[in-house]
């Protein structure tokens, strides 16, 4: 890895209980634990990979959905340059919850040009309360990145985080290295796409 690498501050936001610490330790370390306790006031882990050539270093944040460590996040949004917004796909509520997280990204978030994907996880459950067309209305709605998760069987996680890197990579002003002209190209080949990753305006059929 090369020892220049670009780090780049993540952030995990959403509901308690939605899947955002299992997503976290499933890209980082590969893991899945089903009684994963619910984090208190903040984790952090790194990452380094290397994104379409570029050797990148993740710094991921995932913060607590309980209302009562919400007043600990604010100072951790500064600065950050890409938020994964996630819900549980079989609990209407943190779908529907979904608006006060935008609300407090828009109040925190420093950067205007931050990268924001929205994460509908947990898809390896049978009783669904949120249908993808929904996850896809909502992120074009609000000019997210798209994806639905399962951090139990992994579907869907490495691509999740590959794709928000590169989007960040190639959104002019986020970085300092893009500011020297250099922009890293998502990959265009839709063949090699996943089918539940959609960018802000892709088409709901």
């Amino acid at each position: 890895m090369d020892p220049a690498a670009l780090t780049l501050k993540l952030l995990l936001v959403g509901d308690s209980a939605v899947g955002k610490s299992s997503l976290l330790l499933r890209f980082t370390g590969g893991g899945f634990e089903p009684q994963l306790k619910p984090t208190v006031g903040i984790d952090f882990k790194v990452k380094k990979m290397v994104v379409d050539g570029h050797a990148v270093q993740l710094a991921i944040w995932d913060t607590a959905g309980q209302e009562r460590f919400r007043t600990l996040t604010p100072s951790y949004y500064r600065g950050a340059q890409g938020v994964v917004l996630v819900y549980d796909v079989t609990r209407k509520e943190t779908f529907t919850g979904l608006e006060g997280w935008l609300k407090e990204l828009d109040t925190y978030i420093t950067k205007n040009n931050t990268v924001r994907m929205l994460v509908g996880n947990k898809t390896d459950k049978p009783d669904r309360e949120v249908e993808r067309k929904e996850g896809l209305q909502f992120a074009r709605k609000h000019s997210l990145l798209f994806i639905e998760t399962s951090a139990k069987t992994r579907d869907g996680v490495q691509y999740a985080f590959e794709e928000l890197a590169a989007k960040i990579l190639e959104t002019p002003g986020v970085c300092k290295k893009n500011a020297e002209k250099e922009r890293v190209q998502l990959r265009e080949s839709s063949a090699r796409r996943d089918r539940s990753f959609c960018g802000a305006f892709c088409p709901l059929s």
